[in-house]
């Protein structure tokens, strides 16, 4: 899709298509995923190489530039092919493009986006608890207490993509417990990963293997006040919007899941043969490709109309939720076609499609769950809260 692209845009997303197709193939993703021990640092660097750590940065702090339309284009085009191994560039983009960059003082910009976008800082995002989940505020038990020149934190988060690599973690913590609202009170912090206190530990999980995700134990572990980010106690507010670009961000992904998957399951029906005919010439073959691409159309159009919106300001809450449910849910059910499609090679670890339903059924549960997404929609239609 390009109607509506700008001539930049045109050509960014057909450089990052070549930069893919050439540097980060699926063949290579497919290596790289199978190993859950070992974070793919060469295709951070990969990444780095394209300058791809800088769209979103200003270029007055060595970033390419670029707006929401630039970052969806190149989280898509990565995402073809890497699967949901492309948030290994989203996690410090969200982390600190769109939190520094956004909340961040001058002399934090000044600090931290350029190392960002030279590819020189990796950071991970410690939001979720073990007795929280998606009650995230609800569930909070990590605090922050004021000390001599910052604070102490302690707590548990847990499910942080590539903590055990990253060198910050943007963290949220409650900072003042005598509140009447769970959103009051909670402060963001950008806390260094070899502070004294802080351990790491990484999860097995089922999909998006190689990139890690971890439990963290913060033990009295002493943040300064120069790494606070915004104002303490009122965080939350503040995050709001870089949630809707987060949801954005995500069917981006789950978007170039459902391209990667359309183009393997029309090329193997034109190739595999069954019964002396090529499967594609089924019609049952047909119209689960053909479901294929109506789900890709769908989202495409959502996913554009929701970031052109965010541009002008004029998005909602309730759109950029929708479209995180319906993307979600069609890039995972499409991808089971794909395996379908493809019969046993399908579930081999071999090609891609199995490595495609894994990775987009987690966008099914995070960042935020479907079914309390679907809540906060019922919510903000003026129907009473259900939970």
């Amino acid at each position: 899709m390009t109607d509506g692209f700008t001539e930049e845009q045109i050509a960014f997303k057909e450089m990052v298509h070549r930069f893919v197709e050439s540097e980060i193939p699926k063949a290579w993703a497919r290596e790289l995923e199978k190993d859950e021990d070992h974070y793919p640092f060469a295709l951070w660097d990969k990444f780095t190489q394209g300058g791809f750590h800088g769209i979103g940065i200003d270029e007055e702090f060595g970033g390419q530039g670029g707006d929401i339309i630039f970052q969806m284009i190149l989280a898509r085009e990565l995402a073809r092919s890497l699967g949901g191994l492309a948030w290994i560039w989203g996690i410090t983009s969200f982390a600190g493009v769109k939190s520094i960059g956004l909340y961040g003082t001058p002399e934090q910009k000044q600090r931290y986006l350029p190392k960002i976008a030279a590819g020189e800082l990796r950071a991970a995002i410690a939001f979720t608890e073990p007795s929280g989940g998606t009650d995230l505020l609800g569930g909070m038990r990590t605090t922050a207490v004021r000390a001599d020149g910052g604070w102490r934190i302690n707590g548990e988060k847990i499910w942080s993509s590539s903590a055990h690599v990253a060198d910050y973690l943007l963290l949220i913590a409650r900072t003042d417990k005598n509140v009447t609202k769970s959103y009051e009170g909670v402060s963001l912090f950008w806390v260094p990963t070899a502070s004294k206190g802080v351990t790491i530990t990484p999860l097995p999980k089922l999909g998006m293997r190689s990139m890690g995700s971890c439990s963290i134990h913060l033990d009295d572990v002493f943040v300064s006040d120069d790494l606070l980010l915004g104002e303490a106690d009122k965080c939350w507010r503040m995050l709001l919007p870089t949630l809707n670009n987060e949801r954005i961000m995500v069917s981006a992904f789950c978007l170039g899941v459902i391209d990667g998957v359309l183009e393997d399951a029309l090329d193997y029906a034109k190739q595999r043969k069954a019964f002396g005919r090529t499967i594609g010439e089924f019609q049952a073959i047909q119209h689960k490709i053909a479901d294929m691409r109506i789900a890709q159309y769908q989202v495409e159009t959502m996913m554009f109309d929701c970031a052109r919106k965010m541009q002008r300001g004029v998005v909602s809450n309730i759109e950029t939720t929708a479209l995180k449910i319906v993307a979600s849910e069609l890039a995972n059910a499409v991808a089971d076609s794909g395996i379908q499609v493809l019969g046993g090679m399908g579930y081999s670890a071999e090609t891609d499609m199995q490595r495609y339903w894994r990775d987009s059924r987690l966008w099914r549960i995070g960042p935020i769950t479907n079914e309390m997404a679907r809540n906060s929609i019922a919510e903000m239609l003026g129907l009473p809260r259900s939970f």
